[in-house]
């Protein structure tokens, strides 16, 4: 049995100024976005959640957090780092960057890489959903559902061959604590370097890109495009070689390789 979140070390360990933790909550980013409605506190304050119920991805998709799953929110101001809302994909690639830095040590036989624009994938299954959206006041909300030490036996059947754990996949459970003080390290350096250093940002999402090279069909809406993916551009678009040419895209769900967003 892995021990309960300590969130008096997150505090003392992170950049985060404020926690809150519920056993049980609909949506992290759903209570995040209240927070900010209300402008009470210091930021960044971290929302966790033990399991959702009401967890979201892009569009309509829903987010699986069972029992042991960690979903957290981050609302923050990026301003101080001058990121703002133009840089939304950018912000979401760099979370995804994180989230693959602290999961991959983990998965040392694995292939784990971003699956554009906000999944991280494991033995091309969706291991990680990131969730980035811009409230009033250009305050950030950076959700991310990582599922740690749930089990896909106890996941929604439409889901069970499309997702995967760290327990599942390693044969061991985790301290939700120590993964969230990776994870929020990892957040933190990053966002820095997309401030200083954007370029590198994008390079590295690209070279992490699972998609590139495969056939895609992009959903937006009711209107999709397909193409050959090229990669992620230095702004965080996609980009498709369609039968019109090169195109870049900033929103949609893609599929054609491993999943689409979601879940």
């Amino acid at each position: 049995m892995p021990p309960p979140l300590d969130t008096d070390r997150l505090l003392r360990g992170t950049l985060v100024a404020r926690i809150e933790h519920h056993p049980v909550l609909g949506s992290t980013n759903d209570r995040a976005k209240q927070c900010a409605t209300a402008r009470s506190g210091p930021l960044p304050l971290l929302i966790v959640a033990d399991e959702q119920t009401a967890g979201r991805g892009r569009g309509s998709n829903r987010w699986w957090t069972g029992k042991g799953g960690l979903a957290c929110s981050l609302l923050m101001d990026l301003r101080p780092l001058e990121i703002g809302r133009a840089q939304g994909p950018l912000v979401a690639l760099a979370a995804g960057l994180a989230v693959v830095q602290t999961v991959a040590p983990l998965l040392p036989d694995q292939t784990v890489g971003i699956h554009w624009p906000n999944d991280v994938l494991a033995a091309r299954r969706k291991l990680a959903g990131i969730l980035v959206e811009v409230v009033p006041g250009n305050l950030h909300v950076i959700g991310i559902g990582l599922n740690v030490n749930n089990t896909i036996r106890a996941a929604p059947e439409d889901i069970r061959e499309t997702a995967a754990t760290l327990r599942d996949l390693t044969g061991r459970e985790y301290d939700p604590t120590a993964i969230l003080l990776d994870l929020l390290g990892h957040l933190e350096r990053v966002l820095q370097r997309l401030a200083t250093a954007p370029a590198e940002i994008s390079a590295e999402a690209d070279r992490l890109c699972l998609q590139r090279g495969h056939a895609l069909t992009l959903q937006q809406g009711r209107r999709t495009v397909s193409g050959r993916c090229l990669g992620s551009a230095p702004d965080g678009a996609l980009i498709l070689e369609t039968p019109q040419g090169k195109r870049s895209f900033y929103s949609g769900v893609a599929r054609g390789w491993g999943l689409g967003a979601g879940g």
